[in-house]
């Protein structure tokens, strides 16, 4: 299957979570759309919600939960 990247625009601090206490907003196997939310990026105390540009499954997240991230950064690899 192809695979395509979801890229950060942004630096910052990126979180797979809404709230600490939450779940994540997708796992490795789940389905994902155009548009759905799979994480958020912290810059300077704003929340930014990184979305998905594909359909697919998400294969794996390349930023773990807290990490620092950079512009262009690939945070998440999706099957589609």
């Amino acid at each position: 299957m192809p695979t395509s990247e979801i890229r950060t625009p942004l630096p910052g601090t990126f979180y797979r979570k809404p709230a600490p206490d939450q779940p994540a907003y997708k796992e490795p196997g789940d389905q994902v759309a155009k548009g759905d939310v799979i994480g958020l990026v912290e810059v300077m105390k704003s929340f930014h919600e990184i979305r998905s540009d594909v359909d697919g499954v998400v294969k794996a997240f390349l930023a773990e939960n807290e990490d620092p991230i950079s512009p262009g950064q690939v945070l998440v690899e999706v099957e589609t």
